[in-house]
């Protein structure tokens, strides 16, 4: 299966190894939780934490700068637990510093390379709307551990 952001292979995505669930892909099932933001405000203030560590799992979807600002980013705003308006603030001002944030290869071109995560946007999906808020912020730690390996 092959959407326009991820690629699955065996049910599987082959960048951050999530499990096609419900005959959703990866990209499908973070479809979800953007809708369920917007129906509370607790969720919606999380959103940052649920893009960063989706995306970070996923870099093919950037240029090999922007990937490495938006880890840069999201390592510094977990480690000095930043809020979130100023993470926001701190992220426009980043963006501007770079050329080009997302890849402009087509998908089926880009590089992709599979780590092993501890959780997945697959985690997300199957706890339902009534467990987000608590596994996006399971989600932010696992994602920070991960990246210390």
């Amino acid at each position: 299966m092959v959407d326009n952001n991820t690629i699955m292979v065996l049910g599987k995505c082959i960048e951050c190894r999530a499990k096609e669930t419900d005959g959703f892909s990866c990209y499908e099932m973070f479809q979800f939780p953007l809708v369920w933001e917007h129906n509370d405000p607790e969720l919606y203030a999380l959103h940052f934490w649920l893009v960063s560590c989706y995306m970070i799992q996923h870099p093919s979807i950037y240029t090999e700068e922007g990937y490495k600002l938006m880890v840069r980013l999201f390592t510094e705003a977990y480690d000095n637990e930043w809020p979130t308006e100023y993470i926001l603030r701190k992220d426009r001002n980043l963006m501007t510093k770079i050329d080009k944030i997302t890849n402009p290869l087509p998908n089926n071109k880009r590089k992709r390379i599979y780590r092993n995560w501890s959780m997945t946007i697959e985690d997300i999906y199957i706890t339902g709307e009534e467990n987000a808020i608590n596994k996006i912020k399971k989600w932010k730690e696992q994602v920070r551990k991960d990246l210390e390996k």
